[in-house]
This record gives structure tokens, C-alpha cells and sequence, in this order.
């Protein structure tokens, strides 16, 4: 009895963790790889019936998006318009150099490495809501391209959208079409730190004051820093507001004072920067635009050559 006991506590608990990872695998959302149409006519349907409504309509050769197999059923994704295709007339590929579309970041940094695996070498970080192309997929992860470089990304932090980067708005492709893959990951470690304390006079690593923030930031990727804001201002070269890229330091000069500079930040794209704020007692995002910084903004520096 004792020995039928301990056979049902561990089937109970083989079930539950069966569910367990079967849910986990449900939520990664990985792609499974690429499929062609291989019929003249293929409908997207709502829901894996013949009965249906219909989203689109596939033509021979076209490519889509294997999200899930089902019974007789792909979930896909198709122009960016996830739905359920008849699984008997497309042929399925895991690896695949194919024009898939455009992908949207959904982590706050995404690493793109030189191959489909996270043992591949960094090629640059990604902040967070890029537009990237997609040009491929590996078991799981897409081909892409950003910022003139290709690479691997994992496909469960990147959502297909019709979005291109060009039809974004004219402030943000101005100010990160130029931006280099050591800038981005510049900003990417320096999110990390978002919400640490600010302390005047502290230089990490837990808490910080502004230069003290830049200054660790940077000591983090082999570069010195002088240590105030004022003296960081001969810190690089200069560059203009309008050719800003992530990495670059934007400084500021409280009304009335005499210093080069009072404030300084790491700037992310998008007209926005990381800082730890004295009046707001953390690492923390601001806009350019907003008043305060709009008013006393002095200049940038490129640290990154």
C-alpha cells in the first residue's frame, strides 16, 4: 500500500511538472521557423478551422512565420497578422536566409550575437522599442540587421510589425540613424542601473551622484572620465544636439551658475536620456524636451570614437 502510495504522489507530481513545462514552453513564444506557400491560394484564418473567419490570403512562394504546430494546423504569422494556415500545404524550414519583415524590440536591451546561441560573441546591444529587419531564422532565432551590422536575436523578444524605421518620426530617425553598436551598448549597461540611489559625492557602484554615474559607466568599457560634470565637459569631442547618438554625453549648466556644466547624462536616442537625478534621487529617463533640461542644455560630447 505504502509502495502504491508513493507511485501516485510521483505520477501527481510527473503531471504537474509536465504542465508546468508545457505552459512554459507555450509562453516563450519561439518561432519554429519558416514555412512556404506551396498551393496557388492559402487562407489565414482566425482560428485552426476550415469555418473560420478569413485574415489574408497566401499565394505560392510566400514565406510565413511558424509560431506553433497544431493537429493538421500551423499558427503563423503572415504580414505581421498572426493566424492558422493548413499545415498540408506548407513546407516547413527551421534555418532559412528569407525576407521575413520587420521586428519590433520588446526588451528594454536585446543582444544581437554573431550566431543563432548565446554562446555566440556579442555583436551589439539593441535598445529597447528598435525597429530591425528581419532577414532569416535559426531554431529559434532571427537573421537580423540594425545599425548597419547582422546578427542573431532570440525571436521570443522581437514582435513582427509593419512598422519600418523610416516611418518613424523625423526626430528619432535623425537622431539614432547614425548610432554605432558600442554607443547602444553603452546604454545597455547603463539601464541596468535604473532605480539606484543618488548620493552627491558617490561613484558606484551603488549609489551615485551624475559624473559619478557617467564616470562608472564608462570605467566599465575601458575609458576615463574626469570626474565632475564641469570637467567632463572636455572630456571626447564636441558634437551637435542634431547628430546625438546613444552614448554620447549631454551636459547642462544650472541658470546662474559659472561651471562649464552642473549635470550630465548618457544620451539613448529617441531625444531621451539616462541620468542620475539629484532632484528625482535615482538613475532615471528625461527628455531633452522636457523644461528644465531644455533650458539649461549646454552641449554633448562623443566619447566613443
Amino acid at each position: 500500500m505504502k509502495n502504491l502510495k508513493g507511485f501516485l504522489r510521483y505520477g501527481l507530481i510527473a503531471a504537474a511538472l509536465m504542465v508546468c513545462l508545457t505552459v512554459a514552453a507555450a509562453a516563450a513564444g519561439t518561432s519554429l521557423g519558416v514555412a512556404t506557400v506551396d498551393a496557388s491560394s492559402l487562407r489565414l484564418r482566425e482560428s485552426p478551422s476550415t469555418s473560420s473567419s478569413i485574415l489574408g490570403t497566401a499565394s505560392t512562394g510566400d514565406t510565413v512565420v511558424v509560431l506553433e504546430k497544431l493537429d493538421g494546423w500551423y499558427k503563423v504569422n503572415f504580414k505581421a497578422t498572426e493566424g492558422y494556415m493548413s499545415s498540408e500545404y506548407l513546407t516547413l524550414k527551421e534555418t532559412a536566409d528569407v525576407t521575413i519583415g520587420y521586428g519590433l524590440v520588446k526588451a528594454t536591451s536585446l543582444n544581437m550575437r554573431s550566431g543563432p546561441g548565446t554562446t555566440y560573441s556579442l555583436v551589439s546591444a539593441i535598445p529597447g522599442s528598435a525597429i530591425v529587419s528581419i532577414v532569416g531564422i535559426d531554431s529559434g532565432w532571427y537573421k537580423v540587421t540594425y545599425g548597419g551590422k547582422t546578427g542573431y536575436v532570440l525571436s521570443d523578444y522581437l514582435s513582427i510589425t509593419k512598422e519600418s524605421a523610416s516611418s518613424r518620426g523625423a526626430d528619432e530617425v535623425v537622431a539614432d540613424s547614425g548610432s554605432t553598436a558600442a554607443g547602444e551598448e553603452v546604454v545597455a549597461y547603463a539601464k541596468q542601473f535604473l532605480g539606484y540611489t543618488y548620493i552627491y559625492g558617490t561613484a558606484g557602484p551603488n549609489t551615485f551622484d551624475c559624473s559619478g554615474f557617467t564616470q562608472y559607466v564608462y570605467k566599465h568599457f575601458g575609458y576615463s572620465l574626469n570626474r565632475s560634470a564641469a570637467s567632463q565637459m572636455s572630456n571626447g569631442t564636441s558634437v551637435s544636439k542634431a547628430n546625438l547618438q546613444p552614448g554620447d554625453l549631454v551636459l547642462f549648466r544650472e541658470i546662474g551658475s559659472s561651471k562649464a556644466a552642473t549635470h550630465v547624462g548618457i544620451y539613448i536616442g529617441g531625444n531621451k536620456f539616462i541620468h542620475c537625478s539629484s532632484a528625482g534621487g535615482q538613475v532615471r529617463y528625461n527628455s531633452l524636451s522636457d523644461s528644465w533640461y531644455a533650458k539649461t542644455y549646454v552641449g554633448a560630447r562623443r566619447i566613443l570614437s
